[in-house]
């Protein structure tokens, strides 16, 4: 079960990266009315049906994992945001990749915390492939705003294969969360 707004967006970050995406874009905003995220990718994309498919929970092609007949990452996302009056956009092109947008009411009862940001883009940038991960962060409630990628993370620390390398890209993240300039 997803748990936090970050549960939701490391399951996208990983369809995305799975689709083949060469580049993945990452943003997250609040402010007092919205916890708002955008995951865009240019990954394969999705035709019409694909994309019913992929809001049907107990519906799957059996590719991306097989022996599993159902995928319940994004209706499991509309369920949550269903229940706390969010809204999400799913936009896709076969060939050129998806977007998957969405917003919880900030402050709503049903609403799900952000979550281990951090620990979430800490993740993303550890699954194996050659892609970019985009990250774009702002809270405008905290004046809060930082953007990197993970090449720049990874040029800065020797790569993202050592513990301890990935001991700095976490601390860098933790320290950006908290609104740090010593990072």
């Amino acid at each position: 079960m997803h748990h936090s707004v970050c549960d939701f967006l490391l399951d996208l970050l990983q369809n995305s990266i799975e689709a083949g995406a060469g580049t993945i874009s990452l943003r997250v905003l609040e402010d007092d009315q919205w916890l708002e995220a955008t995951v865009t990718d240019d990954g394969k994309g999705m035709d019409a049906a694909a994309l019913a498919r992929a809001m049907d929970p107990f519906r799957n092609d059996g590719a991306k994992h097989p022996g599993r007949r159902f995928g319940l990452g994004i209706p499991f996302l509309v369920q949550a945001l269903d229940q706390a009056g969010g809204w999400h956009r799913l936009e896709s092109i076969p060939g050129a990749g998806t977007c998957v947008r969405f917003a919880f009411p900030a402050g709503h009862v049903d609403s799900p915390c952000l979550g281990d940001l951090a620990g979430c883009i800490l993740a993303a940038m550890c699954f194996p492939g050659d892609y970019e991960l985009q990250v774009e962060r702002m809270d405008r409630r905290r004046g809060l705003a930082y953007r990197f990628c993970r090449s720049e993370l990874a040029d800065a620390v020797g790569g993202l294969r050592e513990v301890s390398a990935l001991a700095l890209v976490r601390q860098f993240l933790i320290s950006q969360e908290a609104g740090d300039d010593a990072a």
